[in-house]
């Protein structure tokens, strides 16, 4: 008997905004790689998390929500995601279970439908919201949905990140769609993100927390700097983070700060737990909020914020 080859490839979770699919792929790295939120259009950039196996390596690529995109933000965010699905070698695509399938959900199958090689697979997610008959009726629109645009499942797999039911079934599911080869990355690495861009995202969810209603997509995050501070004794490490905060009016730089720095100081305490549970070690984190007029529709803006 010969052990079973070696599988390494990419898998996209691809959905309407708010499907699920960061907190999926949270789930399945098992630890926090992409930032969540309750709120549509949380995702901004193409997250990788790995999942290591002794038989496999699974590449995750979470992606933005497709949506109908408002500014030109929005429309580059798309074209992230129609990219990435023409590079992966599975596409999981996310229905919340909480949900009837929409006109939302229909516009991303009629896509994926014109990608004629690639497996995909159907996971409903969020079923901890549902119960078994309300689950039963979703497991049968998604089948009807993919045999009315010709899509064959490769798998319809209900699942729940947050209590973690069914989501090691999903790997088992995804490896054997991977082509065979060796691990693509070392052992142990989570993610291939950039640490700087990881604390930029952990600083903007929780700059996000208090104030989604108001601001849902105009805050911005980039870190200017990261730099160990200098004359510290080895076994009393210091890392120095400067941020700036953009938002795209004025009158939205009290809304972040809040009533005499309330708010900024929450998230500097917030992020910053998050931040040297990432990065295993103590943090200084120094934020500003700055004004980038309308920056969600302007190229050069766009382009100075790392879109």
């Amino acid at each position: 008997m010969t052990e079973p080859a070696h599988r390494s490839g990419f898998a996209c979770f691809v959905g309407r905004p708010n499907a699920g699919k960061s907190t999926l792929t949270n789930a399945l790295v098992g630890t926090k790689v992409a930032i969540t939120s309750n709120r549509p259009q949380t995702t901004r950039h193409t997250v990788r998390g790995i999942v290591h196996r002794p038989d496999a390596q699974l590449v995750l690529v979470d992606t933005p929500g497709l949506h109908k995109p408002r500014t030109l933000l929005g429309q580059r965010l798309n074209d992230v995601v129609r990219t990435t699905w023409a590079e992966v070698d599975v596409i999981g695509f996310c229905l919340p279970a909480d949900q009837r399938t929409g006109p939302g959900d229909r516009f991303i199958a009629q896509e994926l439908a014109h990608i004629k090689r690639t497996p995909k697979v159907a996971v409903i997610t969020k079923t901890d919201l549902v119960d078994a008959r309300t689950l039963a009726e979703r497991l049968v629109a998604v089948d009807r949905l993919g045999q009315e645009l010709g899509i064959e499942w490769a798998e319809i797999i209900p699942v729940s990140a947050t209590e973690g039911h069914q989501v090691g079934l999903l790997a088992d599911l995804l490896v054997p769609l991977l082509p065979q080869g060796p691990p693509l990355y070392p052992e142990g690495e989570l993610t291939d993100e950039p640490e700087q861009v990881m604390v930029a995202e952990l600083i903007r969810e929780a700059a996000l927390e208090g104030v989604r209603d108001e601001l849902p997509h105009s805050i911005a995050v980039v870190v200017e700097e990261m730099l160990p501070r200098e004359d510290r004794p080895a076994d009393r490490p210091l890392l120095d983070i400067h941020a700036n905060i953009y938002i795209e009016r004025p009158s939205q730089k009290g809304i972040v700060i809040g009533p005499k720095g309330k708010r900024l100081k929450e998230v500097g305490t917030t992020s910053r737990r998050h931040i040297e549970a990432l990065l295993g070690t103590p943090v200084f984190l120094d934020l500003h909020v700055k004004v980038a007029k309308d920056w969600q529709r302007d190229p050069k803006q766009l382009r100075r914020l790392g879109f």
